[in-house]
């Protein structure tokens, strides 16, 4: 019984394998934002429009490390989705 768990058991979370990359223009500033969210592509679109359209007034994302980012909705000049990628995990050749 040494090897038995106790507790709940153990789930995976399939999204936190997956990182979408985000760029967030904003007008008048001289760098773009980018950040790795965990959350899908659908949902970052979602949260642009609704930003776009006048439902927020913040665009709220959560990056890969829980840190929230906020950009007022109208300062918006663009938002760039990247394709999404599996995390590499430990040392590769590239």
């Amino acid at each position: 019984m040494c090897c038995v768990r106790r507790g709940r058991p153990r789930t995976t979370d399939r999204r936190r394998d997956i990182a979408v990359e985000v760029k967030i223009g904003v007008q008048h500033a001289p760098r773009e934002i980018v950040l790795e969210s965990g959350q899908t592509a659908a949902e970052v679109e979602k949260a642009v429009s609704e930003a776009l359209s006048g439902k927020s007034q913040l665009l709220t994302l959560v990056d890969d490390h829980g840190r929230k980012v906020l950009v007022p909705a109208e300062r918006l000049a663009y938002v760039e989705l990247g394709e999404p990628t599996s995390r590499k995990v430990g040392f590769s050749a590239l």
